[in-house]
């Protein structure tokens, strides 16, 4: 039984039937694919180079910066204790050498224990990578040392430490504080490094 009243469903029908796009298998690459896969992998594998190479020197600037914070972490604490080797030094300077030898056993043991008080204070700041360094007969170098004064000597070369008013000391490979001294004037100049030339 039909109804009447209902619209003809063929006629609503399109004319032309409806094609659907085939179905591409995965395995089938579409056309300019596989360039564009490669060139996206030839970048991906570019980025991650630069990330590990990034990644490594951070790693090493990381490892160098924790040394330097080891080795030179004390700067401040040793500048601050030189003050008190060098008032050791100053006390033990201050004695004469005939007074030591003629002097009681109570200023002896006194002496001796400011000599090994300031030893151990030396030894010390040496364990920390704290070293004292004297350049007596040196050519003079601006980079560890601080002229004073100069001293008219002619025995020696002009340019050469002859007096040291104030140690020096390093930590690590820096200076933390410079030797004062006093520089040689007016005897024969150093004699520069021969040039070998054939």
């Amino acid at each position: 039984m039909t109804d009447p009243n209902r619209p003809n469903d063929d006629a609503a029908a399109p004319s032309e039937p409806v094609v659907s796009k085939p179905y591409i298998m995965p395995d089938d690459p579409e056309e300019g694919s596989v360039e564009a896969l490669t060139k996206e992998a030839a970048e991906a594998r570019d980025k991650m180079l630069r990330t590990l190479a990034e990644m490594e020197n951070l790693r090493k600037r990381t490892a160098k910066e924790v040394a330097d914070a080891r080795a030179y972490g004390i700067t401040g604490f040793a500048r601050d204790i030189l003050d008190i080797a060098d008032n050791l030094q100053r006390a033990l300077d201050a004695v004469p050498a005939e007074m030591k030898e003629s002097a009681d056993p109570a200023l002896k043991a006194f002496i001796e224990g400011v000599e090994l008080t300031e030893r151990s204070l030396l030894n010390t700041l040496e364990k920390n990578g704290v070293k004292k360094f004297d350049p007596s007969g040196e050519k003079f170098n601006p980079n560890f040392q601080q002229a004073m004064y100069e001293v008219p000597d002619t025995s020696v070369p002009a340019g050469t430490v002859v007096q040291v008013v104030q140690a020096g000391f390093m930590i690590g490979e820096r200076v933390l504080r410079p030797a004062l001294v006093g520089v040689s004037k007016g005897g024969a100049k150093a004699a520069p490094a021969a040039d070998v030339t054939t």
